[in-house]
């Protein structure tokens, strides 16, 4: 017969680990979060104001950060997918977006297509450099007149003898003011439709790239933005990245690993406010007693906890399916719309629990929700995300 001191009782307080992460990932989550608590954060403030300095890619890259899921072969590390995420979880605790994006812009969104699509010159040129934090990436698809219809892009490369002419332009580049390369969308053929794009690796140094602004934002504050004129800018044909023809599938390959990384980035933000607030909560007092004990201020914790775990439980068990070799695009585009809504939903719910001070910039969540906002834009609208899914069903 059980007694009462023989039935299992929760245990709210317990650590969880999800069963994708062992022991290795959890000494290098302890890692990367005391270097963005000691190294990252205490400057955070005034990065906002003046965005990070290049010096943060080249500690990254001297700690092994740039290249976790990077083969050995090119200075990485050599681990799995997941460890790739424990990055992007943890370095929100840099206290800053704008750093974070410029990061994940480095070493999963322009990084990848080079590696898998890559000749062997071209990793040994760029990725190599990259992962050691030496050389910075930006990536190049939004244009003035093209966002989420990619297949408006107009900048166009035409070949000439054995380079090619590139004119175009680029907008909202992240790292584009600081970056050495850019993995550039562009067209080759506009007859050809989808078939008609190709990428290449274009140095930023070359003649004809011009760097025409350093784009002002909402949020996001500490990364640089630029708008990008290309004029004649000649690159040999070796600058090419991957097929001739094969550009736009091969950018949307790329955008499904960086929607994950995203989505990952947006539960660890989410989860880091909502325990800043509760800390609020617990502290703060109205009416005789702490806010959080009143049930309304309580309610609001319970409806933020559910979602962001929801949020948590579908980034990781998508991850594991893409890690192990599937394609879950629908899954993908699911979890980003899901937790890049989530994740604004309680940035401004943590700002309304904070009530006047939520408001102001000294108590960070006002940023938090500026910086997250871009998540339900970038890497694909939330219209697109739903399009997606939609479309996956035969409608």
């Amino acid at each position: 017969m059980a007694t009462a001191e023989s039935v299992l009782k929760p245990d709210f307080a317990a650590k969880r680990k999800h069963f994708i992460f062992k022991d290795e990932h959890e000494a290098l989550r302890e890692s990367v979060r005391n270097f963005a608590l000691k190294e990252l954060a205490p400057h955070a403030a005034e990065w906002e104001e003046t965005t990070f300095p290049n010096s943060v890619f080249t500690r990254m890259g001297e700690l092994g950060f740039l290249g976790l899921d990077k083969p050995e072969e090119y200075g990485g590390q050599g681990g799995d997918y997941f460890s790739a995420m424990v990055l992007a979880e943890e370095i929100t605790n840099a206290n800053s977006g704008g750093l974070a994006m410029g990061l994940a812009v480095h070493t999963d969104m322009a990084m990848p297509p080079i590696l898998a699509f890559g000749t062997e010159e071209q990793k040994q040129e760029w990725v190599v450099p990259a992962i050691k934090g030496e050389k910075i990436l930006c990536l190049g698809i939004t244009e003035p007149d093209a966002g989420s219809d990619v297949a408006g892009i107009k900048t166009r490369a035409v070949r000439d003898g054995d380079d090619f002419i590139i004119n175009g332009s680029k907008t909202y580049i992240t790292n584009g003011h600081r970056a050495d390369v850019i993995v550039l969308v562009t067209k080759t053929d506009p007859e050809a439709g989808y078939d008609g794009f190709s990428l290449f690796l274009v140095p930023m140094d070359s003649p004809g790239v011009i760097k025409e602004k350093k784009l002002e934002k909402m949020g996001m504050h500490a990364s640089d933005t630029a708008l990008l004129a290309f004029q004649d800018v000649r690159v040999p044909a070796s600058a090419m990245l991957g097929q001739e023809g094969r550009g736009f599938y091969h950018i949307m390959w790329e955008l499904q690993g960086e929607r994950m990384i995203g989505a990952a980035g947006c539960v660890a933000a989410a989860q880091k406010c909502f325990d800043h607030t509760l800390k609020y909560a617990k502290e703060r007092e109205a009416f005789g007693k702490a806010i959080g004990h009143f049930q309304v201020i309580r309610h609001k914790f319970a409806d933020m906890a559910t979602k962001i775990e929801a949020g948590r439980q579908l980034v990781y068990m998508t991850a594991y399916r893409f890690a192990n070799g599937e394609y879950p695009v629908r899954e993908i585009s699911m979890a980003k719309l899901y937790t890049a809504r989530m994740a604004c939903e309680v940035a401004d719910e943590c700002i309304q629990i904070h009530g006047g001070a939520g408001y102001m910039r000294e108590y960070n969540v006002e940023r938090v929700w500026r910086d997250m906002r871009l998540n339900r834009i970038g890497a694909g609208t939330d219209e697109i995300m739903l399009d997606v899914i939609g479309r996956s069903y035969g409608l």
